[in-house]
């Protein structure tokens, strides 16, 4: 049976897309794997990147492209809207078929190990690979952000998986780990009101009673004078896309704001724009085979 992997790291550079080229180019070069989508956010000053490829392979990708990030972002020149701690801020490993989880977990291990002895950064496991339960959640290891980590990397509860209790001089951290697919899902709103975002986040996240499987924080977009609820959906079965729509529609309504707009980052399962379709309009025994594309395959 074929391995199947995806790989989607979040690299903090989204401004200088001569650079973010340079960091993908690691991926494409890399025998054994295939990119699938990157792409770049100026508020963000981030960059996500999806390839696929077997599990040995996909390690090797990761490795050469964190060592080119390591190489090309400086973390103490770094701003930007969303929590990172570091040049390759998350590498994630991902079954998708002919690989179980345990041996992604077992990968991302192995791959940490190998970026902080060959790049010189500490690293941090997270995901199913977490060395420690508080360390599941990516949240509690980016608590702080790179400045923060930077002061209280010392302290023992924040002492990195693998290597010394200090960051890398320009490269900061980087966190490894293993995980379901999940669809990172934006909502802009018609405000530039940033608290208004951040109490639509309160208000949906799990952490604070909202729905299951759901990270949200508000952002501003300083481009297009807007903010936004920027969300990761780790588990779109039990939660989907048009019930937390839905749900900021009605919480926009109370500050009298609209949703202008939403956003996928990188890619999304077929599967959940199936669910999205059907629950607008309203389908009745809707087969997932009467799509044209999906029967033809």
């Amino acid at each position: 049976m074929r391995q199947i992997v995806q790989c989607v790291p979040n690299i903090s550079e989204g401004r200088r897309l001569d650079v973010v080229e340079r960091i993908v180019d690691q991926i494409r070069q890399t025998a054994g794997v295939q990119l699938l989508d990157y792409s770049s956010d100026h508020d963000h000053n981030r960059s996500v990147i999806t390839f696929v490829g077997d599990l040995l392979s996909v390690q090797e990708a990761a490795l050469r492209m964190t060592a080119k990030a390591v190489e090309l972002i400086n973390m103490e020149e770094h701003q930007g809207a969303h929590p990172r701690i570091g040049a390759v801020d998350v590498v994630p490993l991902i079954p998708i078929e002919g690989v179980t989880m345990q041996e992604c977990v077992e990968a991302a291990v192995e791959l940490a190990k190998r970026i902080t002895a060959e790049l010189g950064v500490p690293t941090y496991l997270y995901g199913e690979a977490a060395a420690k339960p508080s360390r599941r959640n990516l949240s509690n290891i980016r608590r702080g952000q790179y400045e923060g980590l930077k002061k209280s990397i010392g302290q023992e509860e924040r002492h990195p998986d693998f290597g010394p209790p200090r960051l890398h001089p320009s490269a900061g951290a980087t966190v490894v780990g293993a995980r379901l697919p999940l669809i990172a899902f934006n909502v802009n709103l018609g405000t530039d009101r940033k608290e208004v975002a951040d109490q639509i986040a309160r208000c949906v996240r799990e952490r604070n009673g909202g729905f299951k499987n759901v990270k949200a924080m508000g952002v501003v977009l300083e481009e297009r004078r807007q903010v936004q609820v920027s969300m990761n959906l780790e588990n779109y079965h039990d939660t989907p896309i048009y019930r937390v729509l839905e749900a900021i529609r009605r919480d926009a309504a109370r500050f009298g704001v609209p949703v202008v707009g939403t956003e996928i980052v990188g890619l999304i399962p077929q599967q959940a724009l199936v669910d999205v379709a059907a629950w607008y309009l309203q389908l009745e025994s809707f087969d997932p085979q009467q799509v044209l594309e999906n029967r033809l395959r």
